[in-house]
């Protein structure tokens, strides 16, 4: 069967996929990491226990994990839990199942876009990092038996 040329360009693909799945997670976490008070506010809203530590759980996760994952560090324990971080934001931050009219399509939105990511973190736990990541360069991405 042809593979389109995917074996060929397999470790560039990689780096552009690990690039884009973290984008979200960086720009959201950044603007949560410079307005800490507004996100510990937020996370008060949501009625989140201790919002001031869920807001460092936040930002760690969107800003340094993603930024771990992106430069391919620890990266099938980090798709992991980048995987399952979107479940719990989907639950918590898109109950749309609670709502009704444009709050309900737009959260629906959301929350199935959570459930799309898992899907691309759960490809890069398979896959790994491929040769252009710090995993491959300190020998900790080989791939998966067969």
């Amino acid at each position: 069967m042809a593979t389109f040329g995917a074996e060929r360009d397999r470790d560039e693909v990689l780096l552009v996929a690990r690039i884009l799945l973290i984008v979200l997670f960086v720009v959201f976490g950044w603007s949560k990491l410079t307005d800490y008070g507004g996100t510990v506010g937020y996370m008060a809203q949501m009625g989140l226990p201790v919002p001031s530590a869920a807001a460092l759980v936040v930002i760690l996760v969107e800003v340094f994990i993603a930024l771990a994952v992106a430069v391919g560090a620890w990266t099938r324990p980090l798709a992991l839990l980048l995987a399952l971080y979107p479940l719990g934001t989907g639950l918590i931050g898109h109950p749309f199942w609670t709502m009704a009219g444009a709050a309900r399509y737009g959260n629906a939105i959301n929350f199935y876009k959570n459930i799309s990511i898992i899907g691309g973190f759960l490809l890069l736990y398979v896959t790994g990092p491929g040769r252009y990541s710090v995993d491959a360069a300190l020998g900790r991405s080989a791939p998966l038996p067969r």
